[in-house]
């Protein structure tokens, strides 16, 4: 079936299929064609430029974007979207002052999760997720990566894997799955880490690759955490199961993570609020992708990952949203592009650039996601009436977008 899109006032990040992602100077480039037709056919781009280069077509339908722009759909390659209730019982202890690591003490952050997960059933986790999913499509995302990590328990983390396993059945949006594990110590093994440690080893990885359950492996490497040394070990024996390594990295330390991620060769470092010049050096001449969740450090007061650091060290950034139930209950991606420039002062271009083809390359599905180019994913948003593309972060808060395609199918949304 195909479908000419006509009059686009503006087609943004059109690439040639030989770009994966964009780096340092390049970030702040992003390919558009004004006055633009798009013809897909089925689920992929077809052809797509100038409506003065519009030959005719036979098509099964036309739609008019008189006035309104496309864009790929966003690519959040970080989440925590399968997860039991919520936690906004301590939205009010950070209000009153208390840290990340004080309301994790008293029995909150991911241990708090855990126990909420471990008593909701997989069908019930299944359903919760499956809202999150529908409400990040909204918003215009068509790519997610979706992480265990609040189950710390061998059945509870494959229960957690077959529900995102099941998400990706039913639904049309790309969903990868990452094993996250080592997110933190459960209670039992608080005194004896090295037997929790062995557990994921022996016992989870394992059985997660035998049911094939995991596309990449996730450890939470900071301070009262996972230390380096011990995620090297993790890293090194998920590889062994051929799962790519990722890494949550210097969040509020930097404690020589993103060496031993990069050492691991991994597809990325995220979070990265904390950085040295250590870390920088690190980075460069690697493939591994630095990857910046802004709204995190918007929920958490906490600093945002330095932007202009690494870009002008001539490295990649990629933007996601760290959709959680702690530290980042959202997964409106256009809030995120929005907070990128606002607060950590990249232009519209690279928060663009950092939102779609950079995201897709954290996901490694940069083939066939990430841009409008001929042979990918029909996967796209088309924007209400704007003036300019900078308007979408400049229109902070606001969704833009009108209609979202995913594989070139129109997704209805409920009124």
């Amino acid at each position: 079936m195909k479908k000419l899109f006509i009059n686009i006032k503006e087609l943004i990040q059109i690439r040639d299929a030989s770009i994966s992602k964009v780096s340092g100077a390049e970030m702040g480039i992003l390919p558009t064609i004004k006055n633009a037709f798009l013809l897909i056919e089925n689920d992929l781009i077809l052809d797509f430029g100038k409506m003065s280069t519009l030959s005719k077509n036979e098509v099964d339908e036309l739609i008019d974007c008189q006035g309104k722009m496309i864009v790929p759909t966003w690519c959040d390659s970080h989440t925590h979207i399968v997860y039991a209730g919520n936690r906004e019982g301590e939205f009010s202890d950070k209000i009153k002052g208390l840290s990340y690591e004080e309301i994790a003490k008293k029995g909150g952050g991911i241990l708090n999760s855990a126990k909420k997960l471990r008593e909701t059933t997989e069908d019930e986790l299944y359903n919760q997720a499956s809202k999150r999913i529908e409400e990040i499509i909204e918003f215009g995302t068509g790519a997610v990566e979706i992480k265990s990590g609040y189950g710390l328990t061998v059945d509870t983390e494959v229960k957690m894997l077959r529900v995102i396993k099941k998400l990706q059945l039913n639904f049309p949006i790309k969903i990868k799955a990452t094993f996250l594990g080592a997110h933190a110590f459960p209670l039992k093994y608080q005194n004896d880490k090295k037997a929790y440690i062995d557990l994921i080893i022996n016992e989870m990885l394992p059985k997660i690759a035998k049911e094939k359950l995991a596309d990449f492996v996730d450890v939470f490497c900071e301070k009262g955490y996972f230390t380096v040394k011990q995620t090297d070990r993790i890293l090194q024996a998920a590889k062994s199961y051929g799962l790519i390594p990722k890494i949550h990295v210097n969040q509020f330390n930097s404690i020589g993570g993103v060496k031993i991620g990069v050492k691991n060769e991994s597809l990325s470092v995220d979070h990265l609020e904390v950085i040295t010049n250590e870390d920088i050096e690190a980075l460069k001449n690697h493939s591994t992708m630095p990857v910046a969740l802004p709204s995190c450090s918007f929920f958490l007061g906490i600093p945002y990952t330095p932007a202009r650091k690494i870009i002008d060290a001539n490295l990649p950034l990629a933007l996601a949203s760290d959709y959680n139930p702690g530290s980042t209950p959202s997964g409106n991606m256009n809030f995120v592009v929005s907070t990128a420039c606002i607060k950590m002062k990249m232009t519209p271009e690279e928060a663009i650039n950092a939102a779609t083809i950079n995201g897709a390359y954290a996901m490694d599905i940069q083939q066939t996601h990430g841009s409008i180019t001929i042979g990918k994913k029909a996967s796209f948003n088309i924007t209400k009436e704007i003036p300019s593309y900078t308007f979408i972060p400049y229109s902070f808060g606001n969704n833009l977008i009108e209609n979202t395609y995913l594989n070139g199918k129109l997704m209805k949304f409920k009124d």
